[in-house]
C-alpha cells in the first residue's frame, strides 16, 4: 500500500533529491507505476529502483521531521479554511439582520483572499 503522504512531500522537498531518485519517487507515487514499470522505463534493475524509493523515502520523511514545511502547511491550510468559514458566517448573519453593506464588503473581501489561497496550491 502507497502512503500518499509521500507524494506530497515530493511536491515539497523533491528539488533537494539526486534526479534519479526523484524520478523514481515521481513514477511511484505520482505517475502510480509499479517497480517493475518504473525498472524498464528508467533502465535500472526493479531492486535498484526500490533501494532508490525506499532511500528517497527516508529522506522525504527525515527532511519533512527537520524543517516541518508541510506540516505548517497543512495547519495554515486548516486555518484558513476556518477563516473562510467564519468570514461566510459573518456575512450571512448581516444579510438575515443587518445588511450592513461594509460589513458584506469586508466579508467578501476576505472570502476572495481565501480562494486566492487554495487557487495557488
Amino acid at each position: 500500500m502507497k502512503d500518499l503522504h509521500f507524494s506530497l512531500l515530493i511536491d515539497f522537498y523533491g528539488n533537494l533529491l539526486a534526479p534519479k531518485m526523484k524520478n523514481a519517487l515521481e513514477l511511484y507515487y505520482n505517475e502510480d507505476l509499479s517497480l517493475s514499470e518504473i525498472a524498464q522505463h528508467m533502465n535500472i534493475t526493479r531492486q535498484g529502483v526500490r533501494d532508490n524509493i525506499k532511500r528517497g523515502e527516508q529522506f522525504l520523511a527525515e527532511t519533512e521531521e527537520r524543517l516541518g514545511f508541510y506540516r505548517r502547511y497543512s495547519g495554515l491550510e486548516g486555518q484558513i479554511e476556518q477563516i473562510r468559514n467564519l468570514a461566510m458566517n459573518i456575512r450571512d448573519f448581516n444579510h438575515r439582520h443587518f445588511n450592513t453593506p461594509e460589513i458584506n464588503q469586508f466579508s467578501e473581501e476576505i472570502i476572495s483572499i481565501t480562494e486566492t489561497f487554495k487557487e495557488q496550491e
